[in-house]
């Protein structure tokens, strides 16, 4: 290249012909100023509740104590997943140009705060006290699928798989309270990154409302049991 621009830049100057010594330097520049490197999309699951919800007057729900979210190996990272159902559904890939904010274990449990959180008094493991005697009960979740399921080329699905697990803590260990697999599908509006991303984060809201459903049937009002 740099041959080519001085041959370029003696023949200009041996014809007088000004304008190939500019082309000249316009070659050097473009071939000395690589392109841009493509930064990856980032996303998350949006903002979440924009304003409070009203407070109903209904007897108290009961603390909740609520343990990180396990994840299988897989999810331990921040890449958005797809499988090709249609070619290998055993394989997991993750998209080059597309990033989650943080791994889907945080984001789901993130999503999860935020909702149960609305209506009873959401603790961590490890800093709960004791209510009458007992801690209050604790919420262990799994996450084992999370990922844009292609049927076909052009037809997807975020698809989400966890099992909860509902616990009472004791000076012996814990005692099993209830527990629930949940599985959702949510279509994707579109064959690529962000149709996939827009239908796991509809299934993951669709999964914590579910577990919230549970929950209120599991959990008895205003005190752990």
């Amino acid at each position: 290249m740099k041959n080519a621009i001085n041959s370029i830049a003696k023949r200009a100057i041996s014809t007088g012909a000004s304008g190939l010594i500019l082309l000249a330097f316009l070659t050097l520049g473009g071939c000395a100023l690589p392109d841009k490197p493509v930064r990856p999309a980032v996303y998350d699951f949006g903002p979440g509740a924009l304003s409070v919800a009203p407070t109903k007057r209904t007897a108290p729900l009961a603390p909740l104590a609520l343990a990180e979210i396990e994840a299988h190996p897989a999810l331990d990272s921040n890449a958005v997943l797809y499988r090709l159902a249609y070619a290998d559904a055993q394989q997991l890939r993750p998209y080059a140009l597309a990033r989650w904010s943080m791994t889907p274990a945080q984001l789901v449990r993130q999503r999860l705060r935020e909702r149960l959180g609305q209506h009873r008094a959401l603790l961590n493991i490890g800093e709960s006290g004791m209510a009458g005697g007992l801690a209050p009960l604790a919420l262990r979740i799994e996450l084992e699928e999370f990922s844009q399921l292609f049927e076909s080329p052009d037809k997807s699905a975020g698809l989400l798989r966890l099992r909860a697990t509902l616990v009472q803590p004791g000076p012996t260990g814990d005692t099993l309270v209830a527990q629930r697999s949940v599985i959702v599908q949510r279509p994707a509006p579109s064959a690529d990154a962000p149709g996939g991303v827009r239908a796991m984060t509809a299934a993951a809201d669709a999964a914590v409302q579910e577990l919230e459903q549970w929950l209120l049937q599991s959990t008895p009002p205003g005190k752990a049991p």
